[in-house]
């Protein structure tokens, strides 16, 4: 789902410009200043090729466990489309050794958190808890890596649990349905084309041997990477480790994703007519991921569209013209293979969607037009920094940001260059990617077009 802005807009006055400005000088400070617990995580291979990351933060007595696995929604077939994410669903209903409902009893029990996600490119499980409960964590994990017991019965009932989660998320939210679509859109042939969650009819034609299938493929050692983030010393965790972990045996290589999506040639436009209250409308661009350096300067040009509410796409509709309730842009570099650079809005009530269209387009040709100046690029670079360095003070987030990067081909070590990156990144960059990615050949865009409530329809046998 795309990020929204709330709230409406104020004036800003001195002490909010003098804060800012403090803000700035703060966030500078500690952007240049090295951290003097900063540790490098070590990276270790076992036997059978599982990789293994350990970062020793020994701030306060808890750490996370997370075990990720090179494959999610991208890596399934038309037919079966969240073949993934029900997996996951899945992998907590038990082994021989941990029955059904064990398994989170047990971190719980030791005052931890479990749980796991599903995305176009990985599946990820953690555990959350105090740092000398590690071992549980990585003997649950270990032992769910190879012996997951599939009961025809479990699934059954987590297939409809799964449907009623879509129902949720997608069927009953028409913003949802409007991404689902715009990515069904934008995506031919590459299988970003379908949704992590898959279609009602995917799901009702999956069965248990494509479960099995799935995880004999993609659940082993050599194409998972374990990460332990907190205070933990690795000298000591990582005999403990191998001899959790080395014991499963290596499993096929699975091949590499072949398809390709062709290259788009003329602006594609869709409806979806939903029960809604307001309009919103979404433009979607296909763009490089991070094996291109123009990534980072597509970061900065989400960050000077979308964030916060001085970037330009709040102060034009929602500030100035009054004629959207939110409006921003999504974009993540980090991902397996090239994806979408979006723009959406929520059309105000009584207004135009084709004026709200008109304007965000607008802006983006006033950047292809004329650059950022220094100093909206410097405080965009300002805004990208500081939530990177702030996130990592977490030993989930710090986790979740190697772990991702690893999982995708990029490598843990892209981590400790997107700062560096990002700085390099120049406002000719800027306006030089606007131009070339943001193009109308490029564009595709969907327009949700509210519906009045359903009369609950009568019965052919009631009488008037």
């Amino acid at each position: 789902m795309p990020r929204q802005s709330t709230a409406p807009s104020s004036l800003r006055t001195g002490w909010s410009v003098l804060a800012f400005s403090l803000l700035i000088i703060l966030v500078i400070s500690i952007c240049q200043t090295p951290s003097a617990h900063a540790i490098e995580p070590r990276e270790f291979t076992l036997s059978n090729d599982m990789k293994v990351i350990l970062v020793e933060v020994p701030k306060a007595p808890v750490a996370t466990v997370q075990v990720w696995y090179k494959v999610g929604s991208r890596n399934e077939v038309m037919g079966r489309a969240g073949l993934s994410h029900m997996l996951e669903h899945m992998m907590f209903k038990g082994t021989a050794k941990y029955p059904k409902g064990t398994f989170s009893r047990l971190v719980r029990k030791n005052g931890g958190l479990d749980n796991a996600f599903t995305s176009q490119d990985f599946t990820a499980y953690f555990e959350n808890l105090a740092a000398d409960r590690v071992m549980l964590a990585l003997e649950l994990e270990a032992d769910r890596m190879q012996g997951l017991i599939l009961d025809a019965n479990e699934f059954k009932t987590e297939r409809e649990v799964v449907k009623e989660e879509r129902r949720l998320r997608n069927e009953d939210d028409p913003q949802g349905a409007l991404v689902e679509a715009l990515f069904a859109q934008a995506f031919m042939s590459h299988p970003y084309h379908w949704p992590v969650i898959g279609w009602f009819s995917d799901l009702d034609a999956m069965n248990l041997d494509d479960l099995q299938r799935h995880y004999d493929t993609y659940y082993s050692p050599n194409n998972a990477t374990l990460l332990v983030v907190g205070d933990i010393k690795a000298d000591t965790l990582l005999p403990t480790i191998a001899k959790l972990f080395e014991p499963i045996p290596k499993g096929p290589s699975p091949k590499p994703l072949a398809v390709t999506e062709a290259q788009q040639r003329g602006e594609r436009r869709f409806l979806l007519k939903r029960e809604a209250q307001v309009p919103f409308v979404m433009m979607g661009y296909r763009v490089p991921n991070y094996f291109s350096d123009d990534s980072y300067a597509l970061n900065v040009l989400e960050s000077i569209f979308s964030h916060g509410k001085s970037a330009r796409l709040y102060q034009s509709l929602v500030y100035e013209q009054k004629t959207a309730l939110a409006v921003g842009a999504d974009y993540g570099l980090m991902q397996a293979d090239p994806g979408l650079f979006y723009f959406y809005a929520v059309v105000k009530p009584g207004e135009k969607v084709e004026a709200v269209e008109e304007a965000v387009i607008k802006e983006i040709h006033r950047l292809q037009t004329e650059p950022p100046s220094e100093l909206e690029l410097q405080r965009a670079k300002n805004q990208i920094e500081a939530a990177h360095i702030f996130e990592q003070d977490s030993n989930f987030r710090q986790a979740m940001l190697l772990g991702e990067a690893e999982t995708i081909g990029a490598g843990w070590r892209k981590v400790s260059q997107f700062v560096e990156r990002t700085r390099a990144v120049t406002a000719q960059d800027v306006q030089r990617v606007a131009s070339q990615y943001l193009t109308a050949d490029m564009r595709t865009t969907g327009t949700l077009i509210p519906q009045p409530p359903q009369a609950q329809a009568a019965s052919p046998t009631q009488s008037h």
